[in-house]
């Protein structure tokens, strides 16, 4: 479903994504990595938002790079911090995303009933975005990157802003999700990766470092925590992180 084939990207002289690679079938993978790692670089090389200087894509098959539309079809994207369409409600934003993918009459009306019910935005489906919480908004988004029931998902913060019952919520979805769909999901909390992920990719300074089934990651607690901070932040000690 999801294939990156040593991915570079540079801005200027910083070399963001260094020779990235994995390919990701079914499931949910975490994408793990200290700010500035390059996560959300390669997110949106992947989704065909960046060019990569080098190495290529496939989605579903496609070339990104010479078939960006039906590699594109394919995708469900949620970038981190998304925001926009502020004066419009909640079902215009998705009948317009719905619109956007070819959907419309009523194969358009069902898949914008499906959004709201999976994310639970029936009560906020009148309201504008702006009147709108942070949470809220955040299922919105995720609302808009499902509506097309794509074979993959790239998922940047997903939980973002959310409350632990909107989490649990969003977790229990993205988990039912993944019995049909390649899901990328980056997330700074570790005990989201240890309770959704299949799989954990660790990125740092452009570079993956690990990449192993979660449960060979996590110690005889189930926690992520002492790996990651090993592979996050070698040779720094627990308090020199925020130093």
């Amino acid at each position: 479903m999801i294939v990156a084939h040593n991915l570079q990207k540079s801005f200027g002289k910083h070399r963001a994504v260094d020779g990235v690679s994995f390919s990701i079938d079914r499931g949910v993978v975490g994408f793990l990595g200290a700010n500035g790692a390059g996560k959300s670089t390669t997110m949106r090389v992947l989704t065909g938002f960046l060019d990569p200087d080098s190495g290529h894509v496939e989605i579903c098959g496609y070339n990104i790079a010479d078939d960006k539309q039906s590699a594109q079809a394919c995708i469900g994207y949620l970038p981190e911090a998304f925001g926009g369409f502020s004066h419009l409600t909640v079902i215009e934003v998705l009948r317009f995303c719905g619109e956007a993918r070819g959907f419309w009459g009523g194969a358009l009306r069902t898949a914008v009933h499906r959004s709201l019910e999976m994310l639970d935005l029936g009560d906020a489906a009148d309201k504008k975005i702006q009147t709108l919480s942070k949470g809220w908004r955040q299922r919105v988004w995720l609302a808009q990157a499902i509506l097309h029931r794509p074979p993959v998902l790239i998922l940047d913060e997903p939980t973002d802003g959310l409350d632990p019952f909107q989490r649990d919520q969003v977790r229990s979805l993205i988990s039912r999700l993944s019995s049909e769909a390649a899901i990328l999901l980056s997330t700074h909390m570790l005990e989201e990766a240890e309770e959704v992920c299949d799989r954990i990719i660790v990125i740092r300074q452009g570079q993956i470092v690990a990449d192993d089934a979660t449960s060979n990651l996590v110690d005889e607690h189930g926690r992520l925590a002492t790996t990651f901070r090993q592979l996050a932040y070698p040779n720094t000690e627990v308090g020199q992180v925020f130093a």
